[in-house]
């Protein structure tokens, strides 16, 4: 395959960037996304041009750390992370668009690469419990309804990529903050801290500069782990009852 890639280049968060195009061929269908932006960065090296900065870690679709948004969709055409998606979703003769994530709560560092330090400060607002730590308790100890467990691990499948803020119009991280509230809200150890945990987690969301969720929906689409909408129902309703238990 012979494509050309328009990549979003930016120095710093100081510059204003711009778009610039390359040429890549002899692109292999089996590539990955990542690959092809390796062939590319060896392509510029050799040229003596600065390589194009992006994320990545485990390319296995696990930490999220790849996400770019690929011709106007967060991971690309394919319901997955960019490390997972590969050229044979382009067609020969291709023109791609890769830009970074689209927020003010995940300022650009350099090209493709954004700081998305403000998810882990969400987490440190109250993604935690009190349980003392040490060997592992007997598995039974602690009954779980089957049905409050598949929800907990469907919300803790959640690997923080920050999709849910790229593809959402408002830029809201209602998703990632509903799905992290909602694994721990559902099990026993998570009791303690239930009310202080979703309003120290919403107040922290708001305060990163995060948008107001309406709804939309574009969020679930967008998610690699399929985390769905009504977790966000959760919060709220997690929410309403912990600011009622405070007034009271």
């Amino acid at each position: 395959m012979n494509i050309t890639v328009r990549v979003w280049r930016q120095k710093n968060a100081d510059d204003k960037g711009k778009m610039v195009t390359y040429g890549v061929e002899n692109v292999s269908q089996d590539m990955s996304f990542l690959e092809m932006l390796d062939v590319l960065n060896e392509q510029l090296t050799l040229a003596g041009d600065e390589p194009i900065a992006f994320d990545h870690d485990c390319r296995e679709g696990i930490c999220g750390a790849c996400g770019v948004v690929i011709n106007g969709i967060a991971h690309g055409p394919q319901v997955t992370t960019t490390c997972q998606l590969h050229m044979r979703s382009f067609e020969d003769g291709a023109v791609i668009d890769v830009e970074p994530w689209r927020s003010g709560a995940f300022p650009v560092i350099k090209d493709l690469v954004v700081d998305r330090g403000s998810l882990d400060r969400i987490i440190q607002a109250g993604g935690y419990i009190s349980a003392p730590t040490g060997s592992a308790p007997e598995a039974n100890n602690l009954p779980v309804p089957k049905v409050d467990a598949d929800h907990a691990f469907e919300s803790a499948a959640c690997i923080g990529c920050g999709a849910c803020v790229a593809a959402c119009p408002n830029g809201s991280g209602m998703l990632f903050t509903a799905a992290k509230i909602t694994h721990l809200g559902l099990l026993p150890q998570g009791q303690p801290e239930r009310d202080s945990r979703v309003i120290g987690m919403v107040e922290q969301h708001d305060h990163e500069g995060f948008g107001g969720c309406t709804n939309i929906g574009e969020c679930t689409s967008a998610c690699p782990k399929g985390i769905p909408l009504d977790t966000i129902s959760r919060l709220n309703r997690d929410l309403l009852g912990a600011l009622a238990h405070g007034d009271a």
